[in-house]
């Protein structure tokens, strides 16, 4: 099974190729298809966003396409940088310049009031229409100082106090597993294999 992943960053697709592995299904990103028309990102939501991405991507491409979206959403901060978390600094803004706008606004702010969480909307969309919607949340908390190298855009200064590390000090096979997206795609990953057995109904 093939599906296209509405994404260009290679971070995300090595992790979902990860998550998907022994599945059988091969992950294409959007590299492979160089001139994707622009998507503009313009829902309400993390589900409407990821939404958007999907049908524009399938109905360029005629295949089943994965796309998410997802975001940091600070408790202190009223739930920014939310869905704006890829361009809290601005359209185009590098990782760095996102967490330092970030920090910057939470100092001052006391360890205990930095609680945060990931929030992951995945969408399965096949190109008659029909789709399967998947969400989940990672709590932890954001500490001043990055650490870690296995992860991207705001991990190194998300912690997780259950692990007693970053998100990019974790293993990628304990983050793959207990990530706000680890937990959508074992969602997928359970939905798709319903869906192969027996029993199991066709169509996304």
């Amino acid at each position: 099974m093939k599906i296209v992943f509405a994404t260009k960053n290679e971070g995300k697709v090595r992790e979902i190729r990860e998550m998907l592995e022994g599945t059988g299904i091969e992950v294409i990103s959007l590299n492979a298809y160089p001139d994707t028309p622009e998507i503009i990102e313009d829902g309400a939501s993390y589900l409407e966003n990821a939404l958007i991405k999907a049908t524009i991507i399938s109905d360029y491409t005629g295949e089943i396409v994965l796309a998410d979206d997802s975001g940091l959403e600070v408790d202190s901060l009223e739930g920014e940088p939310g869905i704006y978390s890829a361009r809290y600094a601005g359209e185009g803004a590098s990782d760095e310049a996102n967490k330092r706008k970030l920090l910057d606004k939470l100092k001052g702010v006391a360890r205990e009031k930095r609680s945060a969480a990931f929030h992951c909307a995945l969408v399965l969309y096949s190109p008659d229409g029909s789709f399967k919607s998947f969400e989940a949340r990672w709590p932890g908390m954001i500490i001043d100082h990055g650490k870690g190298d296995n992860g991207f855009g705001y991990d190194p200064i998300f912690y997780v106090p259950e692990q007693q590390k970053t998100a990019a000090e974790l293993p990628p096979k304990i983050k793959n597993v207990i990530s706000h997206r680890g937990q959508a795609f074992e969602k997928l990953k359970l939905y798709l294999q319903e869906k192969q057995s027996p029993s199991g109904q066709n169509g996304a």
